[in-house]
């Protein structure tokens, strides 16, 4: 009997996005255009903050003594450069107090000092030329950087026998606001022409390639939109901006490859365009829905944290996936609609073809199947060496240390770093870099005194100052031995808050702040882990229908950030490459950039994950044979997987050309994750631990199995689902009681094809 091979039924979703394409791109251009309008100026209202816990302990004393004593927590610093002569030279001197003056009746500026005003050792230097005025700005972040942005070049360069810089934590988060900016936009005038080039390299006809450029662009510029509209709700932070045109970029030109990929290849066997695009909806669109799911899920995970930056990257990287997604599932579809069979026109590669013959579609990525074929036959030795290379590139995360983001986040030639390095080479007992204790509560100068001699006994303490009394509140300024926020700074913390006092103790300053940050990172990660792991879990398995696959797909993608992190604390915490790359090693990495990068690349390795196991499954359920539906999904996705790879990588490297040191090290460390999760996880390590797993990889018990069959959502066509499986008991076709299954599945499908 000869079986009549009728196009497949067009979807709901298909005559949704096709019916008036037209229509769908105007109206999303004209979106796109409101959504410019809408997040123009954003950069302008993002902070660059955010990394400590609103609720700490350090932030209620933070604020506390910014309300009571504005003195205490000077953001503002000019530095005082009398060249060969002293500080206390009269000329200089009288000069000092002049600006002191002409800074204190400044609007938006309280508790101005100096050292000639204090004499206090710790505002002079020890070489005796240079000397400080500190004062602080008053309001919330974008206020201080408009009033320093407003008054500082009336102080910056020459006065009289002095020349004047200007720096404090308020001038380098104004400078980083702009550096970052500026090199944002130079990343993008790098990426988006090589990213063209690499799509066109790709695709061959410039038009296929043009259509990921679209969306990615389409994405970046809805998320900024967004972003904008929440800077009115929430603080966001200015890093987060880099996220959204290096995820906007990489995943909507991931999402579109993918589609257009298999539009292609379904126009090659000869399929109408409407046909094509159904099937390609019902198959790789299905797979962009749950990468983009499983990616919004990694990204989610930093909400639970309270420091805004996190909270910032998570609304930023949910916004521009989701938008990306629904881009590439709408708009896509409705271009191809109208391009037909002239989505492969200006084929560029041509002119290099020269006469070789074109490999057809069914047997395209041959090499990628021999590949598979081989790691699978030495399946053990592929498996036990990726790994172990994996983890001795790792090694190096063992000695991480945390700290905080500083002035050597900027290029050594800036203001404020130059300002900030000269005060921790040149002036004592680090200024600036001190703990304050705020005391609140009635109590006499006696127990005053008591209490001041308490913590100076303390080891760690190189100098108490104050108290200076207010009511009844208080704060003594400690002044730890080394580094502001080295070990015993860190260990001072917790001593001054285990001292006995008979009033309400807080501690705060650079070193507390950071203290309380690693605690509450710590408090939060297990749950933002149990998150990722157990929605991925549900994800995968809704996808696969397998209790291994989804197991598999959490550790490999896991191991697969090892070198990551050990090229992180490698190249940016030791230094390693630091003149290299254009950076100054603070001896530590910011305690919130491994979680982040952790978030961010596991989604995205969960992106290529998704797309080659949606394949490999499309190919199971087809065929029933294990080794093959392997070879397969890698042949099928191996070549675009590491396209799609290259092309993030080359976004994330022009991200990592900023000249501060976080967004280096956020655009690299993320490249290399990307690149090392394609080109060795994906295409050695999953085909070597499915082959070692064999059958058993699809196995799952028969209650799950039918949860799967009812809410589990996949590319391949259901019905040769239940060819591979017929009584839907959970056992792989083939196996047992099943035999033949497999190979009535594969004579069907064979048939249908």
């Amino acid at each position: 009997m000869t079986e009549v091979n009728t196009p497949p039924r067009v979807g709901g979703w298909t005559r949704f996005v096709t019916a008036r394409p037209r229509l769908s791109l105007l109206a999303a251009l004209v979106i796109t255009a409101l959504a410019v309008l809408a997040g123009s100026g954003v950069a302008d209202r993002l902070g660059a903050g955010g990394w400590e816990d609103p609720a700490a302990e350090s932030t209620y004393a933070t604020k506390a003594l910014e309300r009571e004593f504005p003195g205490s927590q000077p953001n503002m610093l000019l530095l005082l450069d009398a060249g060969d002569a002293s500080v206390d030279d009269p000329a200089v001197a009288a000069e000092a107090r002049r600006l002191t003056e002409r800074l204190a009746g400044e609007q938006g500026v309280t508790g101005v000092g100096s050292y000639w005003q204090s004499r206090t050792p710790a505002l002079r230097a020890e070489d005796g030329h240079e000397a400080l005025i500190a004062a602080r700005i008053t309001g919330e972040e974008k206020t201080a950087s408009e009033t320093l942005e407003r008054i500082a070049p009336h102080y910056r360069g020459a006065h009289g026998p002095v020349e004047v810089r200007v720096g404090g934590p308020v001038a380098v988060r104004h400078e980083m606001q702009t550096i970052i900016q500026e090199d944002l936009t130079r990343a993008e005038l790098i990426a988006l022409p090589v990213t063209l080039v690499l799509l066109v390299m790709v695709f061959g006809s410039a038009v296929a390639a043009l259509l990921p450029l679209g969306i990615g662009i389409v994405a970046i510029l809805g998320t900024n939109a967004i972003l904008r509209g929440l800077t009115e709700l929430t603080d966001v932070s200015v890093f987060a901006i880099n996220l959204t045109t290096a995820l906007g970029l990489g995943l909507a030109i991931d999402y579109a490859l993918f589609i257009v990929r298999r539009f292609r290849e379904e126009l090659s066997t000869g399929a109408e365009p409407l046909t094509a695009i159904s099937t390609t909806l019902r198959t790789a669109g299905r797979t962009v829905l749950f990468s983009a799911l499983t990616v919004a899920v990694s990204l989610a995970a930093m909400l639970v944290f309270p420091q805004y930056f996190l909270r910032s990257f998570a609304y930023a990287g949910i916004a521009v996936v989701l938008l990306a997604a629904a881009a590439a599932l709408i708009l896509l579809p409705a271009a191809l609609t109208l391009l037909g069979q002239r989505v492969n026109s200006l084929d560029l590669r041509q002119v290099f073809r020269r006469g070789h013959r074109r490999e057809p579609a069914g047997e395209e990525g041959r090499t990628w199947g021999r590949a598979a074929a081989l790691v699978m036959r030495r399946a053990p030795f592929f498996a036990l060496g990726t790994t172990a290379v994996l983890v001795l590139l790792g090694l190096p995360f063992l000695g991480v240390k945390f700290g905080t983001a500083d002035d050597r986040q900027l290029p050594s030639t800036s203001e404020s770093h130059v300002v900030q390095q000269h005060i921790r080479e040149g002036f004592p007992g680090s200024p600036g870099g001190g703990l304050e204790v705020l005391a609140e509560g009635r109590a006499t100068e006696a127990q005053y005194g008591a209490y001041k001699e308490r913590i100076a006994g303390l080891p760690d303490v190189l100098r108490v100052d104050g108290p200076l009394v207010k009511g009844d509140s208080a704060y003594f300024t400690v002044l730890p031995k080394g580094e502001a926020v080295d070990g015993p700074a860190q260990r001072l913390v917790g001593e001054l808050r285990g001292t006995e006092a008979p009033f309400d103790t807080k501690v705060t300053g650079t070193a507390a702040v950071l203290v309380d940050s690693k605690d509450a990172i710590g408090e939060r990660l297990p749950l933002a882990a149990v998150f990722i792991t157990v929605v991925t879990l549900l994800l995968v398995f809704l996808l696969t229908g397998s209790v291994l696959i989804p197991l598999q797909a959490v550790v490999l993608n896991a191991l697969s950030l090892t070198a990551m992190f050990g090229a992180v604390v490698w190249v940016f915490q030791d230094g390693h490459l630091s003149g290299l790359l254009g950076f100054t090693s603070p001896g530590s990495i910011e305690t919130t950039l491994p979680v982040l990068m952790f978030c961010v690349a596991f989604g995205l390795s969960m992106d290529y994950g998704v797309f080659l196991l949606s394949r490999i499954k499309e190919e199971y359920d087809h065929t029933g044979d294990h080794d093959q539906a392997v070879r397969h999904g890698l042949q099928r996705t191996g070549g675009l997987i590491t396209a799609a790879a290259v092309i993030l990588a080359v976004v994330m490297v022009a991200i990592g050309t900023s000249r501060v040191t976080n967004t280096k090290m956020l655009g690299l460390g993320i490249a290399l994750a990307v690149l090392m999760d394609a080109m060795i996880v994906r295409s050695l390590l999953v085909p070597a631990v499915m082959r070692l797993t064999g059958r058993a990889t699809w196995w799952a018990p028969g209650p799950l199995r039918r949860f799967h069959e009812r809410f589990g959502l996949s590319e391949a066509d259901p019905e040769a689902a239940r060819d591979a499986d017929p009584a839907g008991d959970g056992a792989p076709a083939g196996d047992g009681g099943a035999a033949g299954d497999a190979e009535a599945a594969r004579d069907k499908a064979e048939a249908r094809r």
